[in-house]
């Protein structure tokens, strides 16, 4: 058990967390990490009223437990915050925009608050308007990424900027070793997404899972191209043949980009993912998989098989204590 600040307010074993990741958290993904002792959060930012309360309940059912919902403030998220709160969510997570108009009510509601940055100077507004824990994402991570600093110097940086309150590393980190060199910068947890999307219960076809292990850590980019869902919004994904297709052309705007608008992807609920969108294929999902969007870390470079979720914890955890103890042996104890 890796006990820390973040683990002793919240409640949880170990400091690992599961990034929101949209819909690549399902239900059994979170429950399997919940089971093994860290904290699972689900990206509830587009979720139906109904669909949200039924996932939080069916959670709540199958893993009584400490764990976050995830909320974009590009839009606005009353309405699911307050569907959340009303459900007793222990804790919300919130990114891209300013937590001011949510973290009154998380507060009154008895809740903590987690709020994603991309500088020391936005952690110490979120920490000043009373967010509880801070969660420092380096350029390096996957998704949907605005910061331009890498983890390795945001995370002390931010820690300086917000002392006490605790801080979440975020970006790059894929095993034991990574969470390791979290604490070491000051981190008290480590929030994970790309290496939790390489496991058997993640919402995501199995071609998406076989590329996160074929790649290379230098095969994604940081970018704005998949974005006809969400414009002006820089992500990180596994380079493809729709990316090689835009740089080859000159990289041009939307609206003038090779192919833009066609089908790509068939889902199995009768979706079509056309070209440049910002969602992935789902299981059982058809058609040129590979050119629709992968999003992923630069940490993929570290991704070498496909885990059950709780065993991924359970590698993670002892794989951090070797780690320390390998540190603690360096310095002589």
């Amino acid at each position: 058990m890796l006990q820390t600040a973040f683990t002793r307010l919240v409640g949880v074993d170990h400091p690992i967390l599961l990034a929101p990741m949209g819909g690549a958290v399902s239900l059994p993904l979170a429950v399997a990490v919940a089971k093994a002792g860290a904290f699972p959060m689900f990206g509830a930012s587009w979720h139906a009223p109904d669909a949200l309360r039924q996932t939080i309940r069916d959670f709540q059912t199958a893993a009584p437990g400490p764990f976050a919902i995830n909320l974009a403030m590009e839009w606005d998220q009353q309405e699911r915050l307050s569907i959340a709160l009303g459900e007793g969510v222990p804790v919300v997570s919130l990114f891209w925009g300013n937590p001011g108009a949510y973290l009154p009510a998380i507060r009154k509601a008895g809740a903590k608050s987690m709020v994603t940055v991309g500088s020391a100077d936005e952690a110490k507004r979120a920490a000043d308007l009373g967010a509880d824990i801070i969660v420092a994402q380096g350029v390096e991570a996957g998704g949907h990424v605005w910061s331009k600093v890498g983890t390795m110097v945001l995370v002390p940086a931010v820690v300086d900027a917000v002392a006490p309150l605790p801080v979440i590393a975020a970006g790059g980190i894929a095993d034991g070793r990574g969470i390791a060199a979290a604490f070491a910068l000051g981190a008290a947890g480590a929030w994970i997404g790309t290496r939790f999307l390489a496991t058997a219960e993640a919402d995501a076809d199995d071609d998406y899972k076989r590329r996160l292990v074929a790649a290379r850590e230098t095969d994604t980019v940081y970018t704005e191209l998949f974005d006809l869902e969400w414009p002006n919004a820089p992500h990180r994904v596994i380079r493809n043949s729709t990316y090689d297709q835009w740089e080859k052309a000159g990289s041009p705007a939307s609206g003038q980009r090779p192919g833009e608008g066609e089908p790509v992807v068939h889902q199995p609920n009768g979706t079509i993912l056309k070209r440049y969108s910002d969602d992935t294929p789902k299981p059982g999902a058809t058609g040129d998989l590979e050119a629709a969007c992968h999003y992923a870390g630069q940490s993929a470079g570290l991704v070498r098989d496909i885990l059950p979720a709780g065993d991924l914890v359970r590698r993670l955890v002892t794989e951090a204590e070797t780690a320390l103890a390998a540190a603690d042996h360096i310095r002589g104890r």
